[in-house]
């Protein structure tokens, strides 16, 4: 499979672009070789520069829950382009998605959109601030929330809990008010509260996408949601990921435990550049220009996005049964590919959470953000490279989750599993 057009296209772009890409995963460090360049998108498939077909199993990292160029998601773009892209004014094209994000979700009354789910997180954590009255943050090693810079942190030294910037540019002052504890771990948000009474919020992935796919376990959640309770402190459910994509009423449905708040993306935009974050009526009532809490954005509520959105989440909704379908198809493809593996004594874990699924070359179970960094990043990165030879595109690297679409069929699971066998046999024959 030739990809020296993508090579060419890469270098050019380094030229240009630092790292030649705009997000750094898309670069293949942690997988080598050279990213693919993408020409267009149709149904499972994506097609690059050079003229290969794959397979996707990325889904542009969670949207396109109905594929590439879905017929009622791309007319309703092309009908609200013709009325114009943008207008930085009220539309009702923008309180008809909100009554749909709403009717999915017991926890949100109601619900401002932005424009990235960056964006929905760090307005998100503002408004509990301003709620709540206190500063410290409590989040989870290994949980992605965007790169605001309070949330680009890693663990302390020594015994402290107090999260240092993992990133030149943020400032010790800006992490100060972070506190990092260990997902599914109780204990150690135990002692965040210890640490601190200032705290304003907890901020957890219920159903972590970012480390690989690493649920919360349900009781956990529960005793989560009994601290902050407690404490006086605000739940936020970071789904920015997972919402749309595991249920379409979100981890609560799943797990039983109500965050306070919730922040979304992804699926909601129906392949556009939208986020959002909601909650009850009287902490919306704090937000600009109803409250003091100030948010704003030229492009929030864009009419192009939100006639994407409205219509994956119709469409959605009109077919509730979509998420189990994934569901099993979701099973079957890394049932099989660990089947596959363990043919050639390769052990390898699986999880599934609706139309999400993940996997780690990993001997033990992962419940954590260490757990998975103990996975073999070699034979991902082996495994990885083979299948894009195959015609089959993962996520590239190995703390992403995989997605799966109505595009893809039972046969292409079928062609998935054959081909990861091949694989697996050739990895294992050196």
């Amino acid at each position: 499979m030739s990809r020296e057009t993508s090579q060419k296209a890469f270098l050019e772009a380094q030229e240009l672009i630092p790292g030649g890409v705009n997000s750094p995963v898309r670069a293949f460090r942690s997988v080598g070789g050279t990213p693919i360049f993408i020409t267009e998108g149709e149904g499972a498939y994506l097609r690059d520069v050079d003229g290969n077909s794959y397979v996707d199993y990325v889904q542009s990292w969670g949207p396109l829950i109905f594929g590439h160029r879905d017929e009622s998601i791309e007319a309703a773009v092309i009908e609200a382009v013709k009325h114009g892209l943008s207008f930085g004014a009220p539309t009702e094209a923008e309180t008809e998605l909100a009554k749909l994000v709403v009717s999915f979700f017991d926890s949100i009354d109601k619900v401002r959109f932005v424009s990235s789910g960056t964006e929905a997180v760090m307005s998100a954590i503002r408004l509990a601030r301003g709620f709540t009255g206190k500063d410290d943050i409590i989040k989870f090693t290994g949980c992605y929330h965007g790169h605001s810079d309070a949330l680009l942190v890693e663990a302390g030294s020594g015994a402290a809990t107090f999260g240092n910037p993992s990133s030149p540019g943020v400032p010790a002052d800006f992490t100060k008010h972070t506190l990092l504890a260990e997902y599914n771990n109780i204990e150690s948000v135990k002692k965040c509260f210890a640490d601190s009474k200032n705290i304003a919020c907890v901020i957890i992935e219920p159903i972590a996408g970012n480390m690989g796919l690493v649920p919360a376990d349900k009781e956990f959640l529960h005793e989560l949601r009994q601290l902050c309770d407690e404490h006086g402190s605000l739940l936020i459910f970071d789904e920015v990921m997972s919402g749309f994509r595991a249920s379409i009423n979100g981890a609560e449905s799943i797990t039983g435990v109500k965050p306070d708040m919730v922040t979304l993306g992804k699926v909601i935009g129906g392949g556009m550049p939208v986020g959002a974050f909601g909650a009850r009526r009287e902490i919306m009532a704090m937000l600009s220009p109803e409250g003091p809490v100030y948010q704003a954005g030229t492009l929030s509520g864009n009419p192009v996005a939100m006639a994407a959105g409205y219509a994956a989440l119709k469409k959605l909704k009109d077919n509730a049964r979509v998420i189990a379908v994934l569901e099993e198809r979701a099973k079957r493809l890394v049932t099989g590919m660990q089947k596959a593996a363990e043919a050639e004594g390769i052990v390898m874990q699986i999880d599934v959470r609706g139309s999400m699924f993940g996997f780690f070359f990993n001997e033990a179970p992962v419940k954590n953000f260490a757990d998975a960094a103990k996975s073999d990043a070699e034979l991902f990165a082996k495994f990885h490279a083979a299948m894009l030879e195959e015609g089959f595109y993962f996520a590239c690297s190995l703390y992403e989750t995989g997605f799966i679409s109505t595009a893809v069929t039972d046969a292409m699971v079928e062609d998935t599993i054959a081909a990861a066998s091949r694989v697996f046999k050739a990895i294992k024959n050196g």
